[in-house]
């Protein structure tokens, strides 16, 4: 979701900073800037981003039209950029300490924030007639915990971690799957597909990973370009937040 914003933002002409943990656990690693974590770059939908380490690293990124990533969890660098917008797309489903002072327009996606409090706007986040609306007043709505429903499968569509441990996969994303079949496993212990269609997300090998952590995505509509391409869902959810940036830019 974080990657469709700023990539929305990127090709509107915005400079973007991207901040990251420093192991990200990114599903849908293909159309994720994060993963520049680990390989120094990744290019998604032709925009290029590449691990910086500072201020001056930050703007010749810009200047070469690339998109900068800090692992900065603590977003620290904003004191240093002092940005005109900051977008808090940690989708935690709660404010992990985002304030409204942040930045002079401070945007929240998704449940766990209150717009006209801890943030200015809010995007909603969830699959259905209001994704990508921005709230200018309240919240948006509760998290289900459910997955979204892609041609109709939820919870069948998420892998799920059987065990703690590290994590190997088996396929690649992109590749099909059939409904039973090992695509990776936790110390051992297979994670099986529920359903069939094509690998859509999967973890990077090596990660430690708890009981049930969601390690990967399968998309039942079994159309591999879909694996490299930023979803319906995070460009909805770009557009909301490029929609807020211009209302408070033209008031």
């Amino acid at each position: 979701m974080a990657t469709g914003v700023a990539h929305r933002l990127i090709r509107s002409g915005f400079h973007v900073c991207v901040t990251e943990i420093a192991h990200p656990m990114a599903v849908r690693r293909t159309v994720s800037f994060c993963e520049a974590v680990f390989e120094g770059r990744t290019e998604v939908e032709g925009i290029r981003a590449e691990r910086v380490a500072g201020k001056e690293e930050i703007f010749r990124a810009w200047q070469e039209g690339k998109a900068p990533l800090m692992v900065d969890p603590e977003c620290a660098i904003r004191r240093v950029l002092n940005p005109d917008v900051l977008v808090d797309a940690i989708l935690a489903k709660r404010n992990t300490g985002t304030l409204i002072t942040d930045a002079p327009l401070v945007i929240g996606l998704g449940a766990g924030f209150n717009a006209g409090e801890d943030v200015h706007l809010v995007i909603e986040t969830n699959r259905g007639h209001q994704l990508g609306k921005v709230i200018e007043a309240g919240q948006a709505e509760p998290n289900t915990g459910i997955p979204g429903k892609i041609a109709g499968y939820t919870w069948e569509r998420v892998l799920r971690a059987p065990a703690s441990g590290s994590f190997m996969g088996r396929k690649r994303i992109g590749d099909g799957v059939e409904k039973g079949e090992v695509v990776a496993e936790v110390e051992g212990i297979g994670v099986v597909a529920e359903i069939s269609g094509v690998l859509r997300g999967i973890l990077r090998d090596g990660l430690l990973v708890g009981e049930e952590m969601k390690v990967g995505d399968i998309d039942p509509r079994a159309i591999r370009e879909h694996c490299f391409t930023i979803s319906e869902k995070a460009r909805a959810i770009g557009g909301g937040v490029l929609e807020g940036i211009l209302m408070r830019c033209n008031k």
